[in-house]
């Protein structure tokens, strides 16, 4: 029986309007966030940092590899104490709330073999339509001063904490608003869907084709959500996503 199947039968966590609330708060909070980490970190890494006026601060150390890396270490930390903070404010328990449950192998695998085709298939169109994916990891890569720490954050943090707050926190924030026992999958359906689009749109650093792609692999992500009723196969998942197209981007570097 899947999280959602579950708790349809159970009073909501958090009620409608709070559900609305949630969801534009945690999108704010993700944008505030990084504007608050880079300029921190700006403040302290940029050269005559003092002179620099806030624009000025924000505006280069946005393309600044490692004041980026530093702010999604900052905004991990923030957005993974939010959720944790919300969820025992409303006296509901982390673990089932944010479904931190065990995944079987043969799931796993599954899920894998799933993400597999989509990554087969999102490099062919993006050879076939000649699209660069990489030029916001490009200015990131030439100007971070420890790669060890781009590949950290981007590979380990941030699938960690953004799964956390769109596979954990949201997900089951908005699929608690539409479980019912005649309907049991409407919550799991309206959850991914929601989900994924409000994924892709905190990555405003993309263009058009990058946010289309964003949206099919949160959805696949959502699937590994439902399917296995834990946030950890998604976790795995956009790891291993993350991790390939790292790998990808170094190996091809000079």
């Amino acid at each position: 029986m899947s999280a959602s199947v579950a708790n349809a039968s159970k009073s909501p966590v958090f009620s409608r309007t709070a559900t609305v609330v949630l969801v534009i708060g945690m999108l704010l909070l993700f944008l505030v966030a990084q504007l608050v980490g880079v300029y921190l970190a700006g403040a302290l890494l940029l050269p005559s940092a003092d002179t620099l006026s806030v624009v000025d601060i924000l505006s280069l150390g946005g393309s600044d590899g490692t004041i980026v890396s530093l702010s999604v270490l900052f905004s991990a930390v923030m957005l993974s104490a939010v959720s944790i903070a919300l969820v025992r404010m409303r006296g509901a328990s982390l673990k089932h709330y944010l479904a931190v449950r065990l995944i079987t192998w043969r799931t796993t695998l599954v899920m894998l073999g799933l993400w597999l085709l989509y990554a087969l298939i999102s490099q062919s169109l993006t050879y076939l339509l000649d699209e660069d994916t990489m030029l916001f990891m490009d200015v990131l890569y030439r100007s971070v001063n420890h790669l060890w720490l781009l590949v950290l954050v981007v590979v380990i943090v941030a699938p960690i904490y953004e799964e956390l707050v769109f596979r954990g926190l949201l997900w089951s924030a908005i699929a608690e608003q539409f479980d019912s026992s005649a309907h049991p999958k409407r919550g799991a359906l309206v959850a991914s869907v929601l989900t994924s689009v409000l994924f892709a749109a905190i990555h405003l650093q993309y263009g058009f084709y990058e946010l289309g792609s964003l949206v099919v692999l949160a959805l696949l992500f959502a699937y590994a959500r439902y399917r296995s009723g834990s946030i950890l196969l998604p976790i795995v998942l956009h790891i291993v996503n993350n991790g390939m197209a790292m790998w990808q981007f170094v190996s091809q570097m000079p």
